[in-house]
């Protein structure tokens, strides 16, 4: 029996640079945060019969990887000539849809446990880029690098993305001091809405692809601050960031109409109104899990404003060690 896992993310920076339909033509630029909340792989040898079971928020059962439906682990199983006597299930420490990188961290979690039960070992970034394999071009999914390669790696990364597809992954030179301050002054919370990414992040491949101007021209200005972000934690200007976070997302939803709503943007309002500094709805946007960057005098009103609105606060710490196997035995 093994059981493995890996972390969620947060993005702070370069978010829809990784997608191909961009990077492609010029190159992107991500920076993104693990955090302590999960998602777990089991993988089981059960001795009866040789069916393939599969549990999620559905239930399979084939007698090989080609009857499987999951568009993940279909291929999963047949890149690594796994089939029969073979049960999987996941779970997860967030719903799906939340903008923390589901599908990627799922599978970087899968391919954790099912390259430990070949009693092989794979480096991290092979790991990702399989990952990104599966999903971008088998699965065909509108999908980027970004969640992989965060899952795999974990901490503060970097990664920068060349016309390609290569990546380079370096860790965000932060202090020890800026990350308790992040933690401290950052606050995540649940909207309540989940969505799929699929419908926002195909609209921006399709706009992207045909130079829509205004979509490109937000990318350009997404990867410049990006940049700005990764300047600002690492000399230690929180407030700084905060700011930057605003107008990360005030470009960012002139990408789709679809980014944001009525709701969202009330919720945001209040935020800013009560002293928070700026914000972002995590991953492609439309619900999920809002970020806040709050100075000490505003954390206590923004937090009894958006309870009374219904959101949920998560509280968080970061996870350095990227996918790892729990359990083997």
């Amino acid at each position: 029996m093994i059981l493995a896992r890996a972390p969620y993310r947060i993005s702070l920076g370069g978010g829809g640079t990784d997608l191909p339909s961009y990077y492609q033509k010029h190159g992107g630029f991500i920076l993104s945060a693990a955090v302590n909340k999960y998602l777990y792989i089991y993988v089981n040898r059960p001795a009866a019969d040789d069916f393939i079971r599969l549990k999620y928020s559905r239930y399979e059962q084939a007698t090989s990887p080609d009857e499987i439906e999951h568009d993940l682990v279909r291929p999963a199983l047949k890149l690594l000539n796994l089939s029969g006597s073979l049960e999987i299930a996941s779970m997860a420490d967030v719903p799906a849809g939340t903008g923390l990188g589901s599908s990627g961290t799922y599978l970087v979690a899968l391919l954790t446990a099912l390259h430990d039960l070949k009693r092989e070992r794979i480096p991290t970034q092979a790991l990702a880029e399989m990952a990104c394999h599966i999903e971008m071009e088998i699965a065909g999914h509108p999908a980027g690098k970004q969640d992989p390669y965060l899952a795999a790696f974990g901490g503060f990364t970097c990664l920068d993305i060349d016309r390609d597809g290569r990546v380079k992954v370096s860790p965000l030179d932060i202090s020890i001091t800026a990350v308790e301050e992040f933690r401290n002054h950052v606050l995540l919370f649940y909207t309540g809405q989940t969505r799929s990414s699929s419908e926002i992040l195909e609209a921006q491949r399709q706009d992207t692809g045909r130079g829509e101007s205004s979509v490109i021209d937000s990318l350009h200005r997404t990867k410049e601050l990006g940049y700005q972000v990764k300047e600002a934690l690492e000399t230690g200007d929180l407030e700084g960031f905060g700011r930057l976070l605003d107008e990360h997302w005030q470009n960012k939803k002139r990408r789709s109409s679809k980014i944001s709503d009525a709701n969202l943007d009330r919720c945001y309002e209040m935020v800013k109104s009560g002293g928070g500094l700026g914000g972002k709805i995590m991953g492609a946007g439309g619900g999920g899990f809002f970020m806040f960057y709050c100075p000490p005098a505003s954390k206590a009103g923004v937090r009894r404003a958006l309870a009374q609105e219904g959101l949920r606060e998560m509280p968080y710490d970061f996870d350095y060690e990227g996918a790892k196997v729990l359990v083997n035995f």
